[in-house]
């Protein structure tokens, strides 16, 4: 088997700086409290999770994971929360804002009833709403509330069961969701708190009128919070409508995490897949998440990869609910170095030592990019992201460069041959084969992170096996962007 090339675990882009805290879902660095905090703000006074007086039981669980300082969405949502005010959270992935609703729910529950539903947590995939039901376990693990997750893809009959025997707490996706209520097997009249998690990818899934089914059946007199990535027009339209007089947080300007550093590839639809192994075998490594656009092309690509010697898996959304299981405990222990996935399937992974993410097909927007690349660069770590390029996708490679406010990096590999011509209309499946030695066995020049592109002397390109790109002239030049980020993010 091929074992791409794994960073050092004292490797500083790998791990965490010396000294510093563990924090809540592999946080990110932390940005000291102001009102609001975006990438630009200063540092100001250290707080830890003690500034929020919670119950000694949820104190209890957030020291037995030692946990000490909370990010920038905690410190600007808990306290409102806590409030009972309604909030709208727009975060980047990887930031903490399960916790930032997940302990406020928990400080809520300590006092009134038990073992009846009184949270409602809707996330828009399975791996999201199990990630949410293990924060849930975790932090409240001395408060001996009960969690419940619902969704489709596994029987019924388990739920069902774990709900007749009393929760406190369900999440839940849309689909089954409506299943049980519609059948009568699940309680909601008595919820006090519903949160709507990664509401934006909800809206991409298609899954607004399931929402607005749920809402009806909900009491009117609840406390609602809505958390996404990003806030596009339909999403705000629908906090407007469901929430009252909320609180907004924000952390961030919008645009992707500055630890992340991002290049593309351009190449010919057939030499994709020959490309990305011969990246993966010259380029240290922790884990690396592949995207493609079809869950028939990530089924393929793992197929082909596997074949080829690379550790590798596949998580796409017709997978039964005990294979998408497997294979993301696989990733999460590294048993598999690569995960191929599409964009629904991967919501709700979450991996800190993810240092690569491949874009193998171009996002269908702006936001699915955000969201993809949001997989790496966590923890204060800094991680990479590619993208491979092809002339339909000029438009696109240009929009991305307006949202961060600089022009990506293009690469061309080393000793990778790009003219070889595609396969003719009806021979094989138009997938070029790998052949001679194996990916990750051939001496190739290591590629230099894109991070120190701008630091580098103009003669550093070749060392980072950079050629002409006269052979792509629709990805030389790109229209003038506009800055919406600081130089010294980078």
């Amino acid at each position: 088997m091929i074992r791409i090339k794994r960073r050092s675990p004292t490797d500083p882009k790998y791990s965490n700086s010396p000294g510093r805290p563990r924090t809540i879902e592999h946080q990110q660095s932390i940005i000291r409290p102001k009102v609001v905090l975006g990438n630009k703000e200063k540092k100001g006074m250290t707080m830890n999770f003690e500034s929020f007086n919670l119950h000694p039981h949820i104190e209890s669980g957030v020291r037995a994971f030692g946990y000490t300082e909370p990010t920038p969405i905690q410190i600007q949502a808990i306290p409102p929360i806590l409030q009972n005010r309604d909030v709208m959270g727009q975060a980047q992935t990887g930031t903490g804002k399960t916790a930032a609703f997940v302990l406020p729910i928990l400080q809520r529950l300590m006092d009134g009833p038990r073992k009846r539903i009184r949270a409602l947590i809707i996330a828009p995939t399975r791996e999201l709403a199990e990630q949410t039901h293990e924060a849930i376990g975790q932090l409240g693990r001395y408060t001996k509330l009960k969690s419940v997750t619902i969704y489709g893809g596994v029987n019924q009959n388990l739920q069902i069961s774990k709900l007749r025997s009393g929760a406190d707490i369900v999440v839940a996706c849309p689909g089954r969701l409506i299943d049980l209520m519609d059948k009568g097997l699940i309680d909601l009249r008595r919820i006090e708190v519903l949160v709507l998690d990664e509401a934006d990818r909800m809206f991409d899934m298609g899954f607004l009128p399931d929402i607005q089914n749920i809402l009806k059946r909900l009491p009117v007199q609840r406390q609602t919070l809505l958390f996404a990535a990003t806030m596009p027009d339909d999403v705000r339209d629908l906090a407007e409508s469901i929430l009252r007089n909320p609180v907004t947080v924000q952390v961030g300007d919008g645009v992707p995490v500055s630890t992340v550093s991002h290049a593309i590839y351009p190449v010919d639809p057939h030499l994709k897949t020959s490309l990305l192994m011969k990246i993966l075998g010259c380029t240290d490594t922790a884990s690396v998440l592949v995207f493609t656009r079809t869950k028939d092309r990530a089924t393929r690509l793992a197929k082909q990869m596997k074949r080829s010697g690379f550790l590798v898996t596949a998580l796409q959304g017709d997978l039964p609910q005990n294979k998408r299981q497997e294979a993301l405990d696989g990733f999460r222990s590294g048993k598999y170095q690569v995960l191929v996935a599409t964009d629904i399937a991967a919501r709700g992974i979450d991996v800190s030592k993810i240092s690569h993410v491949i874009n193998y097909d171009m996002p269908d927007t702006v936001d699915a990019y955000t969201h993809r690349i949001g997989r790496t660069g966590r923890a204060a770590r800094t991680g990479d992201a590619f993208t491979f390029v092809t002339r339909p996708d000029r438009a696109f490679v240009w929009s991305i460069e307006n949202v961060l406010g600089e022009k990506l990096e293009r690469r061309i590999l080393a000793n990778f041959d790009y003219t070889i011509p595609a396969p003719a209309a009806g021979k094989g499946s138009g997938r070029l084969r790998p052949s001679g030695k194996r990916p990750g066995l051939t001496k190739v020049p290591k590629e230099t992170p894109a991070r120190n592109a701008h630091s580098s002397s103009p003669a550093s390109g070749a060392r980072r096996g950079r050629k002409d790109l006269s052979q792509f002239p629709f990805l030389v030049d790109s229209p003038q962007m506009k800055s919406r980020r600081s130089h010294g993010m980078r």
